[in-house]
């Protein structure tokens, strides 16, 4: 890892991989919130704040589900219906054979 800014409060190096490690003066990681206001600080990172849009397809994604389940049901009585009708048409072929 190689130090990007050192100073009295916290060490902030960059990893191989392009992200950022911070500590803190005993040697200890900061994570959370704390980081990314220290990363933010030294304008190291930008911070974006998630759109409402984002929101909306998981509501669409619930309104498909709900139609692929009521479609489904739909289906499975007319899926019954037609198995039933076989075997009664085997039922039927077997006690003519008798």
């Amino acid at each position: 890892m190689k130090v990007v800014v050192k100073n009295d409060e916290y060490t902030i190096y960059q990893r191989r991989d392009g992200r950022y490690a911070v500590e803190n003066a005993a040697k200890k990681a900061v994570n959370g919130d704390e980081k990314v206001a220290i990363l933010v600080a030294n304008e190291l990172v930008k911070v974006t704040q998630p759109t409402s849009p984002a929101e909306e397809p998981a509501e669409e994604v619930v309104e498909e589900a709900a139609e692929e389940a009521t479609a489904e049901a739909a289906d499975e009585p007319a899926e019954a219906a037609a198995e039933a009708e076989e075997a009664a048409e085997e039922d039927g072929d077997a006690a003519e054979e008798e």
